[in-house]
């Protein structure tokens, strides 16, 4: 006889797990399957852009700041101040304008995303939809899943334009850096595929923000409570397994694609 979930250690995690793989997978499968709601996919990006948009832009100034700064200060030390453009270009472009913009939809978006379908399932407005023949996942889910993947692919080209003037400004202002030597390095050590590839990240971190905010929405415990618990543990979720994809995709992009002059 097997024995229960509660006296299997961890058995609670990984069917936890599975559901939110399988809800992912569900996504994915009813993204291309008609009827599409596209007027719901129209709202929600409209509201998710509304919400993240400005927060976005004003982190991304800072974050392009402190990364310029540091990578100066420690190319000078090395005596390659030269290439304090192009490093610090890439750091903002392949990792933190992706990360930045996720982050912010997780937290700005994701957390209404997964309040809202909380609130629906305690009101037990789910079950009502899928006695009536319609499928919460494809009428309510999809368009705020592909909502936050076109809002996080948008937001990226934002965020690397403003961190890279800030890391430009803070550069050139506070470091003595020259112009013509900041666009030199950065053409010199930046390609095409830096762009895709903070592109990729985007579109799936903005996946990932969508359907864990969904997911805990969909199953949040009983009562208002319940569906506060599920808005924090839906943003620390995602927060998680952003840094770790993000590991992963940064080593399979650096074993795939060789660096420019390799």
């Amino acid at each position: 006889m097997a024995a229960p979930d509660s006296a299997v250690p961890g058995a609670g995690a990984l069917r936890q797990t599975g559901r939110l793989f399988a809800l992912a997978g569900t996504v994915l499968a009813l993204s291309f399957r008609r009827p599409f709601q596209l007027r719901e996919l129209v709202q929600q990006f409209w509201f998710i852009a509304s919400v993240s948009i400005l927060p976005t832009a004003l982190v991304s100034i800072p974050f392009g700041a402190v990364i310029s700064l540091q990578v100066g200060s420690l190319a000078k030390q090395l005596g390659a101040q030269s290439l304090t453009g192009g490093a610090s270009v890439l750091a903002v472009v392949q990792q933190a304008s992706p990360l930045i913009v996720a982050l912010l939809i997780s937290g700005a978006a994701g957390s209404a995303i997964c309040a809202d379908l909380g609130s629906r399932t305690i009101r037990e407005e789910m079950d009502a939809m899928e006695v009536m023949g319609v499928s919460p996942i494809q009428r309510l889910v999809v368009p705020r899943v592909l909502a936050c993947m076109a809002v996080a692919v948008l937001l990226n080209g934002l965020v690397s334009v403003v961190g890279v003037a800030g890391g430009y400004f803070f550069n050139v202002l506070l470091q003595d850096g020259t112009p013509g030597a900041y666009l030199a390095s950065f053409s010199a050590l930046a390609q095409l595929p830096d762009l895709y590839i903070g592109e990729f990240k985007a579109l799936i971190f903005g996946f990932i923000a969508g359907v864990v905010a969904a997911y805990r929405g969909l199953n949040p415990s009983p009562g208002p409570k319940g569906v506060g618990d599920a808005v924090n543990q839906s943003v620390v979720i995602t927060f998680l397994m952003l840094f770790f994809v993000n590991v992963v995709l940064t080593a399979i992009y650096l074993q795939v694609v060789p660096p420019k002059g390799a």
